[in-house]
């Protein structure tokens, strides 16, 4: 097992305060994280999820990918006691009246598979509302398996497991956070408690790896999608929705699942800049506004530009843009470029951003040493 660098930058210990009616969040206790920029690979939209764990007594392994915050009701039990949005396993035992206490290496363990591969940068363990039955440590691991591989594939001996976070003791009720430093791309986390308790939610954040040949095979893709590599660099307004949101995976579901500014009273207009998969050659355009009805974006334009100094271009002129519509533009020559910016007018939002093309020649070389430089 290979350990890598590792710093615990919220450090929360101890027990929280017994909850005493209110608001239940009234004393999380949380922090600024820096990694928390980059996309969550541990996103169910993306297709991760939870595929083992050794117990799961008291709350399910499956509410650990939940997208919302952690809900706490403190009236609701049930037959194997108070219900928990998280996942919670039993307590653990020693081995006799002389020796009642867990050992030092007892631990519980969950498999996660991530949703798409990539360079982890950071990892959250959420302990919310488990004030008095969280794990008194954490760990996690990373590895690299091809495939679709099973929970006891994953558990084989010849599988190699790099130490993310080792072990560290964490706060109930917190948002504990550690950033990651492994230059590596993996497919799975192993993430341990240590001797037992419960963890509300975990969100991994890192960069996309797209497997080269894969892309391949697709021919004509989205150069722009989370999954296939794309993120966002910037936007110039965050008020009510992230920008990632727009390159997520399939159409919105709701209003809340695109991306949203706040009203502007000035003559100005918004934007998110956007760094492709690689060098590419764009062809076609989607601009999708599902679900905003009264506040879509009045209009919408999208450029492009060749490697960090390059110049901004117009490839799609400022363009009316319809309520609760996917619009659909086929350029009349490829745009190539490493990075694109949708500006919307003045304000309000899209939904989603389709950039339909193939990789350039050196594109393709850059993306396939990437991959092979990170172990993919």
């Amino acid at each position: 097992m290979t350990a890598q660098q590792n710093t615990s930058l919220a450090s929360f210990t101890g027990d929280a305060q017994p909850y005493g009616g209110g608001d239940p969040y009234a004393d999380y206790r949380t922090a600024d994280l820096p990694f928390t920029q980059y996309a969550n690979l541990a996103d169910r939209q993306l297709g991760a999820g939870v595929v083992a764990a050794n117990d799961e007594f008291f709350a399910q392994r499956e509410n650990l990918l939940v997208p919302e915050p952690a809900e706490f009701d403190p009236e609701h039990f049930g037959h194997k006691g108070k219900v928990m949005d998280g996942w919670e396993t039993r307590r653990r035992r020693g081995v006799s009246a002389e020796h009642p206490w867990p050992t030092e290496e007892d631990h519980d363990w969950a498999l996660i598979r991530l949703g798409a591969p990539g360079v982890i940068r950071g990892i959250v363990v959420d302990t919310a509302h488990f004030r008095g039955n969280y794990p008194q440590a954490v760990s996690a691991e990373g590895a690299s398996v091809a495939g679709s591989p099973s929970p006891e594939e994953l558990l084989a001996d010849d599988v190699k497991w790099t130490t993310l976070v080792p072990r560290t003791p964490v706060g109930g009720h917190a948002a504990n956070g550690f950033a990651v430093s492994a230059e590596q791309r993996f497919t799975h986390l192993r993430l341990k408690q240590h001797p037992d308790g419960g963890i509300a939610r975990l969100r991994v954040y890192g960069e996309v790896v797209p497997d080269p040949a894969w892309l391949a095979a697709l021919g004509t893709f989205d150069v722009v999608a989370l999954e296939n590599g794309g993120r966002v660099e910037d936007a110039s307004n965050l008020f009510y929705s992230p920008a990632t949101n727009t390159i997520q995976p399939g159409r919105s579901r709701k209003m809340d699942d695109g991306w949203e500014t706040r009203r502007r009273r000035d003559r100005g207009n918004d934007w998110i800049q956007y760094r492709l998969v690689d060098r590419s050659q764009i062809r076609a355009i989607e601009i999708d506004t599902a679900y905003l009805k009264g506040n879509s974006a009045g209009w919408a334009s999208v450029s492009v530009k060749d490697g960090e100094d390059g110049e901004w271009r117009e490839v799609l002129p400022r363009t009316r843009m319809q309520p609760d519509t996917n619009h659909r533009f086929v350029l009349p020559e490829a745009a190539v470029g490493t990075h694109a910016r949708v500006d919307i007018f003045p304000d309000g939002g899209i939904s989603r951003l389709r950039l339909f093309g193939i990789l350039t020649e050196d594109g393709a070389a850059h993306l396939a040493a990437r991959h092979q430089e990170l172990g993919g």
